[in-house]
């Protein structure tokens, strides 16, 4: 795979609770500098980084109900519309890991309304299903619940669990959708390596702190 092409997968991501301005000006220019698909930024930030992405290819991304994603759905939905207002491309939305895991159905109406809301604003949906805490079937049914639901990609880990991006479990997780809707593996991607394995394994993003270090074969 060429260089150019696993630039084009990566979401340079800053979500460090100490990052300052400093941090966010620095991964926005890096961001652009190696003609990354994204940088990620916590909510405070997005309207910053906005400024500094005008004209730029590369997509403005954020979180909500992050990290734990047991927000209610109303709280939630406000942070994804602020998000947007500062001018988000892309939300990267915790799924209700509590709730999902003793099936309550609300979770897949939570997730089409939060796709529904995203999409009135041409902005993708990127659920993070947080692999870690899942078995093969659970990341099957989360996966399917999130398509269904409308969401444009499915994220392995918000980086804050026990385990990041594995490729046995994004292999799962292409399994169960295909090409239908994109993959985002994340979470404790450090090196080119990885990251070749990740892609070659089905995914069609990589969400690292550590992008310029995944170009270096």
């Amino acid at each position: 795979m060429k260089i150019s092409e696993i630039a084009s997968t990566i979401e340079h991501t800053l979500l460090s609770p100490t990052c300052t301005d400093r941090d966010v000006d620095r991964a926005v220019g890096i961001a652009k500098e190696y003609g990354f698909a994204g940088v990620c930024v916590p909510p405070f930030w997005v309207k910053r980084a906005s400024r500094d992405l005008v004209g730029s290819s590369t997509k403005l991304v954020t979180v909500a109900g992050f990290p734990l994603g047991y927000h209610m759905t109303e709280t939630k939905l406000e942070e994804i519309k602020l998000a947007i207002r500062d001018g988000a491309n892309e939300i990267d939305m915790v799924i209700n890991v509590s709730a999902f895991l003793i099936g309550f159905p609300w979770v897949k109406i939570e997730l089409a309304k939060a796709a529904q809301l995203c999409h009135e604003h041409e902005v993708l949906l990127k659920v993070i299903i947080e692999t870690a805490y899942l078995d093969k079937d659970g990341i099957f049914k989360a996966c399917k619940w999130c398509e269904e639901a409308g969401a444009d990609m499915v994220k392995s880990s918000t980086g804050f669990a026990s385990e990041g991006a594995t490729v046995e479990k994004i292999s799962w997780m292409k399994e169960a959708v295909g090409n239908r809707i994109g993959i985002k593996a994340s979470g404790g991607i450090r090196d080119h390596e990885q990251a070749i394995a990740l892609l070659s394994a089905g995914a069609t993003r990589i969400g690292t702190s550590n992008g310029p270090a995944l170009l270096k074969a």
